[in-house]
């Protein structure tokens, strides 16, 4: 395969570029950086208007879990279509939907048992804030409305996701219409001071927010975090350590606890549900991205039966009156289901230990580099830090690096100055390589 190159403008391009108002980028950028048109996907790879490659790394915004274009997806997606496509989820039900939600509450053993769909993952984060602040409203507790979130999370860019992300470019502009929170240190464990280790600093982290709920637990509805790793926060790691603290806190203190596993779920960490690597359960749990396969639109937002027993009555306004006009669409959890089946027939988890072991090895190099700093990884997640000084302009990085990576047939897209790939999970040995390989050229060329 030849690699990927920046393409010279095209008429689909141009035509994007006057119509369509592309997501999380400065429109102006593409007079320097060409948009590139993809047409087709075949595994792990997209292929552009001239039929030129792309291995993608990060799942095309870590949604992908099986590749492009899967057969075993197709097909589930084609035989659900020739059934019923969509049908609203107030006063209906589908067999799609019933089976997923099943399928769903099994592998939290039971823990959660009650799904409440949309289609965005910042949708089913506004869906578990609301619950929970609804849910202390109807226990007669309506004082405890403020919510926690981490520094450096990042739970989507609608009103209340918001607030609870704590990422600068996306918020700084909004921020007149944001609720205020309480923004608590991050266990990252790239906080690690000489002779500290990551549960260490977990610790550290665990303790401020012990402080916290001891002065304002009367007050306070749930605390927010993605478990193990926080993805548009560089991805930064921590210690399953500081889940198992913050569940204990919260039981503690009668805070919700809310595990956003939108970019950590579907096995990205090495079990299904990464809260699973501390033995606990939050109160809700949402995901999205992966949970379609990358196929289609589908988020939810799992909960225990205590709360869902709480808006059970007789009153219409007790109850969770919320929705989505496409929630539990038959197509995406079609297309859900048969990701699972994958899961189930592939033996995926045990598989992607191997995969992961495979990770590790094409990015050795990056152990042994000095310019890089902050070597990490947690299942299919792999990530480092190219060193400040080393970089002549750290504004452009991400941007020159993503430019750099085109050209070597690989795409990657940093955040900031980290470097992460977060690959689907059917690369082959050689591919794996490959990836690592062109991610140190791509560096060499963008730093030399």
């Amino acid at each position: 395969m030849q690699p990927i190159s920046n393409p010279n403008q095209t008429p689909l391009v141009d035509r994007s570029l006057d119509a369509v108002w592309h997501p999380c980028t400065q429109m102006k950028h593409h007079e320097s950086l060409p948009l590139i048109a993809i047409t087709k996907g075949k595994g792990a790879w997209l292929f552009d208007e001239q039929e030129k490659p792309l291995l993608d790394c990060i799942s095309s915004w870590w949604t992908n879990l099986f590749g492009h274009s899967n057969p075993h997806i197709n097909q589930a997606i084609s035989a659900q279509l020739e059934k019923i496509e969509h049908v609203m989820l107030a006063g209906f039900t589908h067999p799609p939907v019933v089976e997923l939600s099943e399928k769903l509450a099994a592998l939290t053993k039971g823990h959660l048992g009650h799904i409440f769909y949309a289609s965005d993952g910042a949708s089913a984060v506004e869906i578990a804030l609301k619950m929970s602040h609804h849910y202390w409203r109807l226990s007669n507790k309506p004082q405890k409305k403020k919510f926690v979130c981490l520094e450096n999370g990042y739970h989507g860019e609608t009103l209340g996701a918001l607030a609870v992300t704590d990422v600068a470019i996306f918020r700084d502009a909004y921020g007149a219409l944001l609720s205020d929170v309480f923004t608590m240190p991050s266990p990252d464990s790239r906080k690690a001071k000489e002779g500290e280790t990551a549960d260490d600093v977990a610790s550290h982290a665990a303790n401020a927010l012990e402080a916290l709920f001891e002065a304002e637990h009367e007050n306070i509805a749930a605390l927010i975090v993605e478990p193990l790793v926080q993805c548009a926060g560089q991805m930064a790691m921590h210690s399953p350590e500081y889940l198992r603290r913050v569940r204990v806190l919260c039981d503690r203190f009668n805070i919700h606890l809310i595990a956003d596993e939108i970019a950590v779920g579907c096995g990205r960490t090495g079990k299904f549900f990464a809260c699973e690597h501390a033995g606990i359960w939050p109160d809700f749990l949402t995901l999205s991205k992966g949970i379609s396969g990358g196929y289609l639109p589908l988020s939810l937002s799992m909960t225990s039966d205590k709360i869902y027993q709480a808006f059970y009555g007789d009153q219409a306004q007790q109850g969770f009156l919320h929705s989505h006009s496409y929630t539990g669409n038959p197509l995406a959890c079609a297309a859900a289901l048969a990701s699972l089946a994958i899961f189930e027939s592939d033996h995926v988890l045990e598989k992607n230990i191997v995969r992961s072991q495979e990770l590790e090895k094409a990015f050795a190099w990056a152990k042994e580099d000095e310019r890089i700093q902050h070597w990490r990884q947690q299942g299919m997640i792999l990530a480092f830090d190219v060193k400040p000084h080393v970089l002549k302009n750290q504004n452009v990085f991400p941007r020159d690096m993503f430019a750099a990576s085109i050209q070597e047939g690989i795409l990657i897209r940093p955040i900031g100055n980290t470097i992460y790939v977060m690959p689907p999970y059917i690369l082959s040995m050689d591919e794996v390589m490959r990836m690592g390989t062109a991610v140190q050229r791509a560096l060499n060329r963008v730093i030399s």
